[in-house]
């Protein structure tokens, strides 16, 4: 199977050296073209346009920014022109689900097939191979893709079109709310005087404990705020789950919250920072440096 990768960010690029790693033949494009060149080095052929490397695959992965991206650049009509019928689309990217049904709509009446796959685990995750990957869709069409997104992770189809998109929403209102809780209650630690490090070995086993608490408590215990996950990202997550809860009529109050601390530290500079800083944005709140 060709596949044609789509954006090589922070994800994207870590997932596409996988399937290069793998054997797999790759095509690969970016809009910034440097990007390409860790993977030309593994065998993988870069193109100057999306169109170009689409026209390779009978599979296409996407992992770009958002849902407007991901719109420009899989409904463009020279790109759409590149599709034959029958190629799989596969959006691994994070945008709201009702973007992902109306792709899998246009894409459909072109005769090409469409899964919505965003994942959770992070760049670590990207680079093991052992991310969480959400699927919106067909069975049948999952078991075409899996030979290839099983370099990637562990898949899992939630039900039909633009619901991969709505696990991903669950999974990213449970990660930015618990990255709050996490920067608050170490920071409210600190203040009494504790030793923040200590808390955390102390909490760690018990109830409180989880992956958040180890890997993004961890960031914040040693002010190690490099993107991984940037705040922008996170904010655009929760602003997608608030803007969903409100087309189903579901009332969020705890995510509408942490969406607005998010909003306030991307607001005040911390866009490009991994989303633990929001710790940072609560220490500011609190006169603490």
């Amino acid at each position: 199977m060709n596949v044609a990768v789509l954006g090589l960010g922070l994800m994207g690029l870590p997932m596409a050296r996988r399937l290069c790693q793998a054997g797999l033949t790759v095509h690969v494009w970016n809009r910034t073209a440097s990007k390409a060149a860790p993977l030309t080095a593994l065998g993988a052929t870069a193109y100057a346009t999306a169109a170009q490397a689409m026209a390779q695959a009978d599979m296409v992965i996407t992992m770009l920014e958002d849902g407007d991206v991901v719109e420009a650049v899989l409904l463009d009509p020279v790109h759409l022109a590149a599709l034959r019928p029958g190629t799989l689309v596969v959006d691994m990217s994070s945008i709201a689900p009702a973007q992902a049904r109306a792709h899998a709509q246009a894409l459909q009446a072109r005769g090409v097939r469409y899964l919505d796959a965003p994942v959770s685990g992070g760049t670590l995750g990207a680079e093991q191979g052992t991310l969480a990957i959400m699927v919106g869709g067909l069975q049948k069409d999952l078991d075409d893709a899996a030979p290839v997104l099983r370099h990637l992770g562990r898949t899992t189809l939630v039900g039909p079109h633009g619901c991969g998109q709505l696990a991903k929403l669950a999974n990213q209102m449970i990660v930015g709310i618990t990255i709050g809780a996490v920067a608050e209650a170490l920071l409210l630690c600190e203040k009494g005087g504790a030793d923040m490090a200590k808390v955390k070995e102390a909490i760690t086993g018990g109830f409180a404990d989880s992956r958040i608490l180890q890997v993004h408590g961890q960031r914040m215990v040693e002010r190690d705020f490099a993107p991984r996950g940037r705040m922008s990202v996170q904010l655009k997550d929760m602003r997608n789950a608030m803007d969903t809860a409100s087309e189903l009529g579901f009332t969020a109050p705890v995510t509408g919250l942490l969406e607005q601390l998010y909003a306030e530290a991307n607001k005040n500079g911390l866009s490009g920072m991994d989303q633990a800083a929001l710790f940072v944005e609560l220490a500011r709140r609190n006169g603490m440096a």
